[in-house]
């Protein structure tokens, strides 16, 4: 049997078997087929214990999730689709933790920008010069 994989990013892959599904009945509308048929899915990943990525990415997951991830969908009246949708939402969420943020350079403000920002200053000054009360010599 063939071992199906949630593709996150090139490096990071989760075998679907460490994933567990819970399946339960839908809040909300939609009559007696809401009531009756298990169509909320639930996902939980147990991030301590997976082989998904290096040590170092699953640390860095475990502190900003914790030990687990659990995702629920139960946008669909189906069962597959929540099921999809919440391997989507899951997959989202790692692949927006793993992004690594380059560091920002410090620079100085450029010449025009420097130049724009005192004509700025002069001008609002000439305002509220304006808005003075004339005086007596005038």
């Amino acid at each position: 049997m063939a071992v199906l994989k949630l593709h996150v990013t090139d490096d990071f892959i989760i075998d679907t078997r460490e994933l567990e599904w819970l399946f339960s009945t839908s809040s909300g509308p939609g009559g007696q087929h809401a009531n009756r048929s298990q169509t909320r899915a639930e996902v939980r990943w147990d991030i301590t214990n997976s082989t998904a990525g290096s040590d170092e990415q699953r640390s860095d997951l475990i502190q900003h999730f914790g030990t687990f991830l659990i995702i629920r969908a139960d946008e669909h009246r189906s069962q597959k689709r929540n099921k999809d949708d919440a391997l989507r939402r899951l997959s989202a969420k790692i692949r927006q933790e793993l992004i690594v943020a380059t560091p920002r350079r410090r620079s100085s403000p450029t010449r025009s920008a420097r130049r724009k920002r005192a004509d700025s200053k002069t001008q609002r000054g000439r305002l509220k010069q304006q808005r003075q009360r004339p005086s007596m010599d005038d």
